[in-house]
């Protein structure tokens, strides 16, 4: 099936195609349209004029748009989970969980509207002062740009677009190319929805003079992007003046104190090491482990690691399928090679058929080396043998990154104190930094990017934007 392009409501064909081939069987998974610098600027005359009509539609109607969305995606939920799979190669099971995670981000949007408001305040509290009636509203920003990537091809649109659209923005798209008929079919029901906004959404993929025309355009006023940090850079060069939201990844790492029950955090670590394929921006990278029950728990990590099913994405069992493509493989490949070639050891795994990488685990790293340093975006995890939580904290925070961390521990002063003293956005207690919520805020320090998603705190700070009235 084709991934055609959306210019507002009005649905045309691309001049040109390409194939996207499924990273499991290699067979073609859709097709998407080949854009060009004009297609993103008609993209964008048509959002900043959809946009004035936008802000004026009646809040019960943007809702009641988001919540038609999220019953009609319920229908279709297992299209769109075989749709996620044959694209990227997300096993089943977790595809299905995407979806799930995509009406709840739907319905979430439609609250946090509900309850934004503005605040009144008292004119007289200051000798200057005087009586007035002041106060601020909140209105939509006018124009939003949102970027997706492959991982999540279908939750993270949800989070940029079901948010900007229930404020009253205008929203233009550009998923990625490796997953461009998920975000097709979801827009689709956006567009055709009866309580739809007219032109508000369109949807354009990657070709020739694309990124730059969408980024330097001054219609957008906010850019909300996922991906990677030198893309992020980029952006962050061209933009000019507007809102940014940058989600640029991480190197996720976890402390296993002596206090913790080693067998769970065992069993725990093996799901956010090698979920996704690793292809996750919190996929646990750096497991800090003390050096008390250093042995017990590499032992237990690697019988849980070897009980994980690794396969075809279309079985119910599968946890691990295929990466996305041969690029991210061959670099998975050359950085282990080229951590043991500096004296890492490999604890376990390292197989690889085609795009199928087995879990593995790292030994005897360096933080010098990419698979500790960098953010490895594959099925790979490092065990760093550690005295005690003061030297994990500086190993952990010793990073460009800080997206999520975590602890297991049963002290509460070492608890406390990773809650305090860990650089990161996100902090987790007895769970892996792999654990989201789509209700929380979720946002990096650091490289790991600025400005949050959750829909409550994207429509807080990206959104919208404070109007400050006074009436004398």
């Amino acid at each position: 099936m084709k991934a055609d392009i959306y210019l507002g409501s009005t649905c045309k064909a691309g001049k040109e195609y390409k194939k996207v081939l499924s990273p499991y069987d290699g067979r073609i998974a859709s097709q998407v349209a080949v854009c060009d610098e004009n297609i993103a600027k008609k993209a964008l005359d048509t959002a900043q004029k959809s946009s004035v009509l936008a802000k004026k539609v009646p809040l019960h109607v943007r809702v009641n748009w988001l919540l038609d969305v999220a019953s009609k995606l319920e229908i279709q939920k297992e299209d769109m989970a075989q749709t996620i799979t044959d694209e990227v190669g997300k096993p089943i099971q977790f595809s299905r969980i995407e979806v799930s995670r995509c009406i709840e981000t739907i319905k979430l949007s439609a609250n946090a509207m509900m309850s934004l408001h503005g605040e009144t305040f008292d004119t007289t509290a200051m000798p200057s002062g005087k009586e007035t009636l002041a106060f601020y509203k909140r209105e939509a920003v006018g124009v939003v740009l949102a970027i997706t990537p492959f991982n999540f091809p279908l939750n993270l649109v949800a989070h940029k677009i079901a948010p900007a659209l229930v404020a009253g923005n205008a929203v233009v798209l550009k998923p990625t190319s490796s997953a461009p008929l998920t975000a097709f079919k979801f827009a689709k029901l956006f567009i055709e929805s009866e309580y739809a906004t007219k032109d508000a959404l369109s949807v354009i993929y990657s070709g020739q003079g694309v990124n730059d025309a969408l980024v330097k355009s001054p219609i957008s006023r906010v850019i909300s992007f996922t991906g990677s940090v030198p893309v992020g850079r980029e952006i962050t060069s061209k933009a000019g003046i507007k809102k940014l939201a940058l989600e640029l990844g991480g190197n996720a790492a976890t402390y296993i104190d002596k206090s913790a029950d080693v067998k769970v955090a065992a069993q725990k670590c093996a799901l956010g090491s090698f979920i996704n394929s690793g292809q996750v921006c919190i996929s646990l990278q750096r497991i800090y482990v003390n050096k008390d029950v250093y042995g017990e728990f590499a032992d237990l990590l690697k019988n849980e690691t070897k009980a994980l099913h690794v396969g075809s994405p279309y079985d119910e069992k599968t946890f691990i399928g295929p990466m996305i493509n041969q690029k991210a493989v061959d670099q998975a490949k050359s950085w282990i090679q080229n951590a043991k070639d500096e004296g890492a050891t490999l604890f376990f795994g390292s197989t690889c058929k085609d795009l199928m990488f087995a879990p593995t685990i790292m030994t005897n790293v360096t933080e010098e080396m990419n698979i500790v340093c960098e953010e490895v975006f594959a099925p790979i995890v490092s065990l760093i043998k550690v005295k005690d939580f003061d030297e994990a904290k500086v190993k952990m925070n010793n990073s460009p990154y800080g997206l999520q961390y975590s602890v297991f521990s049963n002290n509460m002063s070492t608890c406390k104190r990773a809650i305090n003293e860990l650089n990161a956005g996100g902090i987790v207690i007895n769970d892996i930094p792999t654990l989201r919520f789509d209700i929380q805020p979720y946002g990096g320090f650091k490289e790991s990017g600025i400005g949050k998603e959750g829909p409550k705190y994207a429509l807080e700070e990206e959104y919208t934007q404070i109007k400050s009235i006074v009436i004398c």
